[in-house]
């Protein structure tokens, strides 16, 4: 049944957003939104000189699912490299679509998702946040890499 989708620590997840809001000065900022139900995801992120997640702030519309793995990521995300970022995301792929475990380390909270996999249509929702969050990162370190200007 889709209600056993939606357990206590689910719902708790999806109510207690970590870093919600937006920062006043991202490096980068993603947006996604998942076509199917709507869930959308606004990301903004300031990153270390190594690349790692310094600053995070999520502004998410999504349904308890979506707002759970938003939650997870918020809770998980400062230190965090595209790298640990694009393994969670394609581990959790992996887990909704072709029966895997799901991320490790950091993210392995995600895990709790794992039942979503039953339910197609909701894949999308619990996306939204990671993928907005690689949006960011990637703006970030393009801005980065850009060559400053002097006058």
């Amino acid at each position: 049944m889709i209600d056993d989708l939606y357990s206590a620590r689910i719902l708790s997840l999806a109510a207690n957003l970590p870093h919600a809001g937006r920062l006043e000065s991202p490096q980068g900022t993603g947006e996604r939104t998942a076509k199917l139900c709507g869930s959308r995801a606004v990301v903004d992120v300031v990153l270390d000189a190594q690349g790692r997640v310094a600053a995070f702030a999520q502004d998410v519309k999504a349904c308890a699912l979506g707002q759970a793995a938003a939650g997870v990521l918020g809770q998980s995300v400062i230190g965090a490299d595209m790298a640990d970022i694009q393994a969670a995301r394609d581990a959790m792929q992996a887990m909704l679509k072709s029966g895997g475990e799901g991320p490790e380390g950091r993210f392995e909270g995600l895990r709790i998702l794992k039942q979503v996999a039953d339910y197609p249509a909701r894949h999308a929702s619990t996306l939204v946040a990671i993928e907005a969050t690689l949006d960011a990162m990637r703006m970030a370190l393009v801005a980065a890499a850009a060559p400053t200007r002097t006058a």
